[in-house]
């Protein structure tokens, strides 16, 4: 079979970086990240989660909580410093997405970036607090 070693989808080879940045010359204030070893996984979180991503919807009243995303709400583009922005995989194969990012002049690409991270970083832990919580509550009503 012609499939690539599985290994190949996460570990980072000798000399290769995480993300590269560059600059991108067609737009003003934009910049395109490729960020290697990654898919849609994380392309998609850092462009679609929402701040309202916990929404706890009980099932039977006192059953256990179900958490559903909300997309409404883009997690790059709710900040207006941000005009653009938006990501592509290049090909299913290759192990790396490209994102690309348009702010306004007093805001860098890369800020809107570590905001969005720090963001996404906050909601997943609100989630799996959440998550945990809720477990914790069902196994107290099974005893």
């Amino acid at each position: 079979m012609n499939a690539p070693p599985s290994f190949e989808s996460f570990l980072l080879f000798e000399g290769e970086k995480k993300i590269v940045v560059e600059q991108d010359t067609k737009v003003p204030n934009a910049a395109i990240f490729t960020v290697n070893k990654e898919d849609h996984t994380l392309g998609n979180m850092i462009r679609c989660f929402s701040n309202t991503f916990v929404k706890a919807v009980s099932i039977n009243h006192n059953d256990l909580r179900l958490f559903k995303p909300c997309i409404s709400l883009r997690l790059l583009l709710k900040d207006p410093n941000v005009l653009f922005a938006g990501y592509k995989q290049p090909h299913p194969l290759e192990h790396k997405f490209i994102l690309r990012i348009q702010s306004t002049p007093s805001y860098s690409p890369q800020d809107a970036l570590m905001n969005a991270i720090t963001d996404l970083i906050s909601e997943l832990s609100l989630l799996e607090e959440r998550f945990r919580d809720a477990v914790r509550e069902k196994r107290e009503g099974l005893e």
